[in-house]
């Protein structure tokens, strides 16, 4: 089974649409998106994704652990790469419900849970990433280029991910006036879970997105992948302009 975050599947932009809800201070219509996202889901991704986020916003704690344990239970049998490091967190979060109960066998148990879940990524590609730089085989892309989201930040880190959906994005994205281009690298050292996206708006690191100061090999093109709709661009690109949270370099 092999299930990617799809940044336009439909449960996934219904708690996009619940977050910023939330974020503009509305939780009642945060809190009915989140249970139409639960209700709409098809599969098990869907339901960890929805029930996560409805664990979330609870306010009271046995219900936010229902949900939680709900999340985990939907990712356990997922049993995938692309939800594994959520594991984590969400053990994490239970911890902290039992805790808040009064229970510290089960807090105990699953705080040893989450840390046993951690670790350095052990993903093993392939992996890509979006540009539209024209560039060919054998090349090496290197830390140090500018931001796409702040023009004025140098960035120390080279960015690549083993989702081909969210190259994509990042070619879509990227600053330039070539086509746009999904390459695919080989990380020349080591390299560690993008930490502004991991653990932000989803648990763990669910877009497979990483990042290394090493520089990344490149070992072939991409030809053909779903690219976005014209509308879609132009929500991304408002969305990347409005993005005035602070990058983790």
């Amino acid at each position: 089974m092999d299930i990617k975050f799809d940044p336009n599947n439909a449960i996934i932009k219904l708690c996009m649409s619940g977050m910023e809800l939330e974020d503009s201070g509305n939780s009642e219509d945060a809190i009915t998106m989140f249970h139409k996202a639960w209700h709409e889901a098809k599969d098990d991704y869907d339901r960890f994704i929805a029930s996560y986020h409805l664990a979330r916003i609870q306010k009271s704690i046995s219900d936010k652990l229902k949900w939680m344990e709900t999340s985990l239970q939907c990712a356990l049998k997922i049993n995938d790469d692309n939800v594994k490091s959520a594991y984590s967190t969400l053990y994490l979060n239970i911890a902290k419900c039992y805790e808040e109960l009064g229970d510290s066998e089960n807090a105990k148990r699953n705080y040893e849970l989450s840390n046993s879940a951690k670790g350095a990524p052990t993903d093993v590609g392939p992996f890509y990433h979006g540009t539209k730089a024209d560039l060919k085989v054998g090349d090496l892309l290197a830390a140090g280029g500018t931001s796409n989201y702040k023009p004025e930040l140098k960035m120390n880190h080279i960015y690549f991910t083993a989702n081909v959906n969210v190259a994509g994005l990042a070619a879509t994205l990227a600053k330039g006036e070539g086509r746009e281009r999904i390459y695919i690298i080989e990380p020349t050292g080591e390299f560690e879970n993008d930490p502004n996206v991991t653990d932000k708006k989803f648990p763990g690191n669910l877009t497979r997105s990483y990042r290394s100061k090493e520089p990344l090999r490149i070992v072939g093109e991409v030809t053909e992948w779903t690219k976005l709709t014209t509308t879609e661009k132009r929500e991304w690109h408002e969305k990347s302009t409005k993005n005035k949270g602070r990058i983790i370099n």
